[in-house]
């Protein structure tokens, strides 16, 4: 039997977490409403690769085609300097991006319950609601709220307050190319294949992606990550063109010029041809300060955090988004099955959030690991196993 009483959801954060929140949410009967601080669609985030948590909506729930959100590759590969290939092996994985996957899940959720332009700025709670407060001078309250809101989760800093903010050393160069601006040369090497260039304290992963649809076509980009190291302290305040304190990311109109002109001079001097070419034909790349974030809670109370809000690991196990729908996915499977025993909403909560954590604490470890290896060690081998992607482990 299901709670008569604990039946409104507020999910604060409207993108891929947040909407697969929402979707199941309301698939078990509750009245969902989604709050998004941003006040239009853009292209926010770039490529993800697919993994099952990931695209689970669309296999079981959803009407839209799949295919007609990804693109897949069948090799990966490591380049030399000179494009020659250094190792190859068959490993098949699938991609999309941030806006084709967030355009699909808006486009089953609808628009009438997504609230844009509300801003999270505290939230209270009694015996059996929570209420969000949001900048515009608006609340909302519900019997279940749940922060999907990313990295500067407002939903953190009240379910597990002072979180610290490890940096780990580098950032990453982050963006999208069409790939109709490649030459025929690029498109050949980096054909069916996620790539990788290792370097000294460095290493770059490219791999194709689905732009948004648009009149039912879509254009093929390639996505790159590039590692790069930046000393914490006075060289990472420069990078970021002012205090770094609390910087996680750059979005292109914020990079400073200088470090843009910097990473493309680079790019020429240590990346193979390849390799420089798809990060020269970038026009508005993107940083990302990579760093650790780990809750310590999940849940207070009616209040529950997921996704990045919960734990932002460094990307190298191609996890973050797999890791946020799994996270909708516990959830919404705990709320079901405690209900089906007359249980209470706060027992489904105990249930969901220490197998969460213990997630969490394995795939921070995990890529924390990988980091090292390739920025600081020098160990990364490409033939090494463990330094596949995956979310519960290496290929899985």
């Amino acid at each position: 039997m299901r709670e008569s009483e604990s039946r409104q959801a507020v999910v604060v954060g409207g993108s891929i977490g947040g909407l697969t929140t929402a979707l199941l949410l309301r698939d078990l009967g509750w009245d969902v409403d989604v709050f998004e601080r941003s006040t239009r669609d853009d292209a926010r985030g770039g490529g993800i690769v697919l993994q099952p948590d990931t695209v689970r909506w669309f296999t079981e729930r959803s009407t839209q085609a799949l295919e007609s959100l990804t693109t897949s590759t069948h090799l990966v590969q490591y380049l030399g300097s000179d494009n020659h290939v250094a190792h190859r092996e068959h490993a098949q994985w699938s991609y999309s991006s941030w806006a084709t996957l967030y355009s699909a899940l808006l486009r089953d959720f609808g628009a009438d319950r997504y609230r844009r332009g509300h801003r999270a700025v505290a939230v209270t709670q009694g015996a059996s609601t929570a209420t969000v407060e949001f900048d515009n001078g608006s609340f909302a309250t519900g019997d279940l709220v749940v922060f999907a809101d990313g990295v500067n989760s407002v939903g953190r800093q009240y379910v597990s307050p002072n979180t610290p903010v490890r940096y780990s050393g580098y950032v990453g160069w982050r963006g999208l190319v069409p790939e109709r601006l490649l030459s025929s040369e690029t498109s050949a090497v980096l054909e069916n294949s996620v790539t990788y260039a290792l370097m000294p304290d460095s290493h770059i992963v490219m791999y194709p992606v689905p732009g948004p649809l648009e009149d039912g076509v879509t254009e093929r980009l390639m996505n790159f990550v590039w590692y790069r190291n930046v000393p914490a302290g006075h060289r990472l305040d420069q990078f970021v063109g002012g205090a770094s304190d609390g910087v996680l990311s750059l979005p292109p109109d914020q990079v400073p010029h200088i470090e843009v002109e910097r990473m493309r001079t680079d790019a020429a001097r240590d990346l193979p041809p390849a390799a420089a070419e798809v990060v020269s034909r970038c026009d508005a790349p993107y940083v990302q300060v990579v760093s650790d974030i780990r809750a310590a809670q999940m849940v207070r109370g009616r209040v529950a955090i997921l996704g990045d809000a919960a734990c932002a690991a460094r990307p190298h196990a191609a996890a973050g988004t797999a890791k946020a729908a799994a996270d909708a996915w516990s959830l919404a499977s705990a709320i079901e099955a405690i209900e089906k025993t007359g249980g209470s909403l706060d027992q489904a909560l105990q249930v969901w959030e220490p197998v969460q954590l213990a997630l969490s604490a394995q795939l921070e470890s995990r890529v924390q690991a990988m980091g090292e290896r390739s920025q600081f060690d020098n160990s990364w081998r490409p033939e090494d196993p463990e330094l596949r992607f995956g979310l519960y482990g290496p290929g899985v």
